[in-house]
């Protein structure tokens, strides 16, 4: 029988994905796997995350396979006409089934490990430009966790070191809710305002920065620290304004990673407990990070050499406000509304860099 319909070349990758999904139900199968609760629960995620993908892909096969014989009724010069009349007429909303099902196919494909993650770290900093630079950060956080709150997502606050004009030098935020992470992962990099900052008197605009990383947090499992091998841990006692001590127990904690050299340090919570707790956190998102940066930039040289570095310290947006006009300069998208902006309207941005990404990525799977 001819064929009238033919798959994308990357739906090889998911027929790949379909023989692990079965290699993996063997595995658990086996006694020594069950009664190992480790590899038990390794497999099964694994398992898992593969069936998110494969679910629809068993529906694409289905429709393609309704496409295929309802072309081949249609095209049967002998066939009966009442019955290629009824094909005829299934085939627009079967082929448009299928499309939609490509479609799914392809997002999660491309952002199937980055949809699985719920959780990120996210760390505003203040850049170039003094006091107007912290004010900047500190309307990027806010900015942040509105568009968390139109999203749903929950927000937690785990460390902010003000400046003295009400900004911020810097703080780390986590951020929670379902595929977080894919709503926030082209926000890292370098932020760029121009305006006239409240304190110039004669009214010239400045340019100022800030930076902001995105980090997903990574489950215990994902990443395996020992806390007492791995990670030098120094405690000191937490300052207060002008100096002042403000607990009579060590209380602040400087976890430094022994292999990456990253530090991590939290002050702002009076239980020593509690400060330990968040570094520990946020030095596994940024070791976590750290690799699978590593792991990245052996595999996306060549795209990367075509769209840029995607180095945090890379300018990916400029907020003008004589002009009212936000810039992505990554895919060129222009946004006339910096105060719609800045109380969370991400959206539109948000959608053409995840279809620019999509893209990519597609083209690097062929």
């Amino acid at each position: 029988m001819p064929t009238f319909v033919q798959d994308p070349p990357w739906i090889a990758r998911i027929e790949q994905m379909e023989r692990r999904s079965n290699e993996l139900g063997e595995l658990m199968n086996k006694p020594e796997v069950a009664a190992s609760g480790a590899l038990i629960v390794k497999f099964a995620k694994e398992h898992g995350a593969l069936e998110k993908i494969l679910r629809p892909f068993r529906d694409y096969r289905s429709v393609t396979q309704q496409v295929e014989e309802s072309h081949a009724i249609v095209s049967d010069p002998a066939g009966d006409a009442d019955l290629k009349q009824l094909a005829e007429a299934e085939l627009p909303e079967l082929e448009a089934r299928r499309e939609s099902l490509l479609n799914q196919l392809k997002e999660k494909l491309v952002t199937g490990d980055e949809a699985a993650i719920s959780s990120i770290i996210l760390e505003v900093r203040a850049g170039t430009g003094g006091d107007e630079a912290a004010l900047f950060a500190g309307e990027l956080l806010n900015m942040y966790s509105s568009y968390a709150a139109r999203k749903g997502f929950k927000t937690e606050l785990m460390s902010m070191s003000d400046s003295e004009l009400g900004g911020i030098k810097e703080a780390i935020i986590n951020i929670t809710g379902e595929e977080v992470y894919l709503h926030y992962r082209f926000e890292a990099g370098g932020h760029r305002v121009q305006r006239v900052p409240k304190t110039e008197a004669q009214g010239r605009i400045h340019t100022s920065a800030a930076t902001v990383a995105v980090l997903p947090e990574p489950e215990e499992v994902e990443i395996d620290i020992d806390w007492e091998k791995d990670v030098i841990e120094h405690v000191s006692r937490a300052g207060g304004p002008g100096g002042q001590n403000v607990n009579k127990v060590s209380s602040a904690i400087k976890l430094e990673h022994i292999a990456t050299g990253i530090t991590v340090s939290m002050r702002d919570e009076k239980s020593q407990h509690k400060n330990r707790a968040k570094a520990r956190r946020v030095l596994m998102s940024r070791v976590y990070e750290h690799f699978q940066s590593q792991q990245r930039a052996k595999i996306e040289s060549a795209r990367r050499s075509m769209v840029g570095s995607g180095d945090r310290s890379d300018r990916i947006r400029t907020y003008n406000y004589p002009q009212n006009r936000v810039t992505d300069h990554r895919v060129g998208k222009d946004v006339f509304d910096i105060p719609g902006v800045l109380a969370g309207k991400l959206d539109d941005f948000i959608a053409e860099l995840a279809d620019r990404e999509l893209q990519l990525r597609l083209e690097a799977l062929v």
